[in-house]
């Protein structure tokens, strides 16, 4: 008997943890797998749009590329103002009477299945089927209950929706993080709150550049340099007199620090005051973007190359690019050099202690 495996939620949004489950499932069950988006769900209240969400679904789906994937609207065109999923199971059970209906729910569903509406006839009619994940204690009275099977696999990763909506996580296809920067939705919309305009097109293309030389250079996490290149300019709105506020408040070792450099500092408080980030790693790439410092980690020399070589700022940075991208380390010192002739020639080269350092170290100045 050929299956379906029906997969419902609020895709708030699609990420790729809900791929990897929908392809686990799919290949332990043999069966297709059907993406059913909710339009108003029970237990939350989406960020985006139903047609947003929709939009979403299926550009993963396109990217993903997978012939067992497909989505169902039935939930989105339903009459009323609420839709509840013993609703879908009959649509369903009628739509596809010979064939062997599944229910996938995530580990946080499974708890909460006994308040849903006629808990006990959708497992009378579909096999529910579930996941574990770190973190969540199954109820094991649930799951005997309504005849719950638990499927083998654990590898779905730590993303959530919620964790993409604040920037926690961009573990999405490329396709969806488009769409999401082109739409202004969730963590961008914020954003637009400090930076918008040109300033808003470099912190996104300094975003993806570093993402792009972090990938390459296989660093650990790589989507913390889409992060830090992404708010690394928050502080560039605020006024002098706002910033050197700021720096007195909360880095009062930089307080005589030139105007130039400001927002580097608040840049990185912003991003933790305002965007919740305590990675230390992606704080620290903010927080000396600019000048750098001596012994910088990978992540923040990433960062600083990024934002002096992005192709927005209109000069030709192929070369620079390309070396950061064959290697970041060797790519940075390149950058760090051209960016020291190129100051000098325009006879902007400003000394402060952390750029003093930084030369000191890694182009042997001062020695």
């Amino acid at each position: 008997m050929e299956k379906i495996i029906i997969y419902g939620g609020s895709f708030d949004p699609i990420h790729n943890g809900h791929l990897r489950l929908a392809r686990a499932a799919s290949l332990r069950l043999n069966a297709d797998v059907v993406f059913v988006p909710a339009k108003d769900p029970r237990w939350k209240k989406p960020e985006a749009s139903a047609l947003d969400r929709v939009n979403m679904l299926h550009l993963a789906l396109d990217h993903d590329g997978s012939g067992a994937f497909s989505v169902d609207l039935c939930e989105m065109t339903r009459d009323g103002d609420v839709t509840y999923s013993i609703d879908t199971v009959k649509a369903f059970v009628k739509r596809y009477p010979k064939r062997g209906l599944y229910w996938l729910l995530g580990a946080d569903e499974v708890n909460r299945f006994p308040e849903w509406e006629s808990p006990e006839e959708i497992a009378r009619l579909v096999q529910l089927v579930y996941v574990m994940r770190p973190g969540v204690e199954i109820d094991p009275d649930v799951v005997k209950k309504y005849g719950m099977i638990r499927l083998d696999y654990d590898l779905s990763g730590s993303v959530s929706s919620s964790a993409v909506r604040s920037l926690t996580s961009i573990d999405v296809p490329a396709s969806v993080l488009d769409y999401i920067e082109k739409n202004n939705l969730y963590y961008m919309a914020k954003i637009e709150e400090f930076i918008s305009g040109e300033r808003l097109a470099h912190s996104l293309s300094v975003a993806h550049l570093a993402l792009a030389i972090a990938q390459r250079n296989k660093i650990l996490a790589p989507e913390k340099a889409y992060v830090a290149g992404l708010l690394h300019d928050l502080g560039k709105h605020l006024s002098e007199k706002e910033n050197r506020e700021i720096i007195g408040a909360h880095y009062p070792d930089y307080a005589s620090y030139p105007a130039w450099c400001l927002h580097q500092f608040t840049g990185a408080y912003l991003a933790e005051k305002e965007f919740g980030i305590d990675d230390p790693a992606i704080l620290d790439a903010i927080e000396f973007h600019c000048t750098g410092k001596a012994h910088m980690p990978p992540l923040s020399k990433i960062i600083y190359s990024s934002d002096k070589i992005d192709p927005s700022r209109g000069y030709d940075s192929t070369k620079m690019i390309d070396a950061c991208l064959r290697n970041y380390y060797v790519g940075f010192l390149k950058v760090l050099k051209e960016n020291e002739k190129f100051l000098k020639k325009e006879g902007r080269l400003e000394s402060t202690p952390l750029s003093d350092e930084c030369r000191d170290l890694y182009l042997g100045e001062g020695k």
